[in-house]
């Protein structure tokens, strides 16, 4: 499968991911503003939930290289995020046994998004226990000939999510939001995250 390289990515995203036996991991596609590049939605107290990571536009017509873009880092967005991620999963059965791993992801000095994103995503295939082939492309194709999971980082694109129904912090008050970050997932399932992805069906 192709897929692209976003913030966290969605539990949807995830799953066709830990399902296929090797992942073309996009680094050659242009930037694209509204997307899971640099968004990604959680479950707080007060219902759904996006972070968004500040980035620097071109400031003139025009596509540039994913990963060429640079963060903007004049925004305190790191502490704003990790702050967030506290407030919606501290009482959630698995947050401190991962928050350690990711700790550094908001605490340490990033500039390119491809280079944080990157760094994420390794992170998570370890939390996660993902053991499948990643091969990143080293060039743009428009059709490729492996499944192509490239639109899924467009939240505004209707496509099938994966049917995975779980226990969430704030169930009980919001009831269950569907196709969050995988963070979500991650922090209510633990270890069982992983065969979730695995065994689930899309609709």
């Amino acid at each position: 499968m192709v897929a692209p390289l976003t913030y966290t990515g969605s539990v949807t995203l995830w799953a066709y991911m830990a399902q296929a036996k090797t992942i073309y991991l996009e680094q050659q596609d242009n930037y694209q503003k509204q997307t899971q590049r640099n968004r990604m939605y959680i479950h707080g107290a007060n219902g759904k939930l996006m972070l968004s990571i500040p980035v620097m536009h071109l400031g003139k017509p025009g596509f540039q290289k994913y990963n060429n873009v640079e963060i903007d880092n004049r925004f305190p967005w790191q502490s704003q995020h990790w702050k967030s991620l506290q407030s919606a999963y501290r009482s959630s059965p698995y947050f401190e046994f991962y928050e350690d791993q990711l700790y550094f992801l908001y605490h340490s000095s990033f500039t390119n998004l491809y280079s944080f994103n990157t760094a994420y995503f390794n992170v998570l295939r370890e939390l996660l226990g993902c053991s499948n082939k990643v091969i990143l492309t080293t060039m743009f194709e428009k059709n490729p000939n492996q499944t192509d999971l490239r639109e899924l980082q467009n939240h505004k694109k209707k496509s099938k999510i994966a049917a995975i129904h779980y226990t969430q912090v704030f169930t009980e008050k919001n009831g269950f939001i569907t196709d969050l970050s995988i963070l979500d997932l991650l922090f209510n399932q633990g270890p069982e995250s992983i065969g979730l992805l695995k065994k689930c069906t899309f609709k």
